[in-house]
């Protein structure tokens, strides 16, 4: 420093972060009230984001059921060969306690994400104008990654789509957008989340359309599509083919 500046106090400091963290959250409301003005723009925005979101949501699912999977049994194999050469007691307990401790985040965490997730899903969309609690999404991924991964009776399809569709609500609200324009983005969820875990993009598509809206409108079927591409793409940079 030159000989009479004063070194930068930590209040000043403090300052010039206020300012500048004042400003950046300026910009982005002026951005995002010139986004909400373009109308069908805005949704297609936000739809890209939620398909990405989705796309590594579905990917760190995935490999979240791998961690549970190895964790009740030391090893990333599953087959045949792998369940015939376990103890009849271990065949029997693994999956009970996973399904125990899947029941346990399910009844203390967010009971809404009992059941298969499809139906919550769409009873999200017809009553509560696509609303979905945050919690959801973590709850849900921990109580299906627990349960699938100790060798339990069911699939990644309906917890996946609660996740993508708490994704898509997540955005909605976040970016304050109408209950139509969250219902969109809560079946862009879905769809993107269905493309990214199964490698399925129009099926994403068709399924989000068809079963969460229910509503084949060009202003929403174009964003649901764009998310559920730009899902596939994610998880097919990480995943492969």
């Amino acid at each position: 420093p030159f000989a009479g500046d004063a070194d930068p106090t930590p209040s000043r400091w403090s300052a010039v972060f206020l300012r500048l963290r004042r400003r950046l959250r300026g910009a982005l409301e002026e951005l995002l009230v010139r986004l909400r003005g373009g109308g069908h723009t805005f949704t297609i925005v936000v739809a890209v984001v939620v398909g990405v979101l989705a796309g590594y949501g579905a990917i760190a699912f995935r490999a979240l059921i791998a961690v549970t999977h190895r964790m009740f049994f030391a090893t990333s194999e599953y087959s045949l060969d792998m369940l015939q050469a376990m103890p009849w007691w271990q065949r029997l307990t693994l999956p009970a306690i996973g399904g125990l401790a899947g029941g346990l985040i399910v009844t203390r965490l967010a009971p809404e994400v009992r059941g298969s997730g499809i139906p919550e899903v769409m009873e999200a969309v017809a009553r509560r104008g696509g609303a979905i609690r945050v919690r959801v999404l973590v709850a849900k991924a921990l109580a299906a990654a627990l349960t699938i991964g100790s060798g339990g009776s069911a699939g990644r399809e309906g917890p996946i789509v609660h996740i993508g569709s708490a994704i898509g609500s997540a955005v909605g609200q976040a970016v304050e957008a109408s209950a139509r324009r969250v219902r969109t983005l809560v079946a862009c969820g879905a769809a993107a989340a269905i493309a990214a875990t199964f490698n399925a993009p129009i099926a994403g598509a068709l399924f989000s359309i068809e079963v969460v809206l229910g509503d084949f409108a060009v202003a929403s079927l174009s964003p649901i599509v764009i998310s559920s591409v730009v899902a596939t793409v994610i998880s097919r940079h990480h995943l492969g083919d």
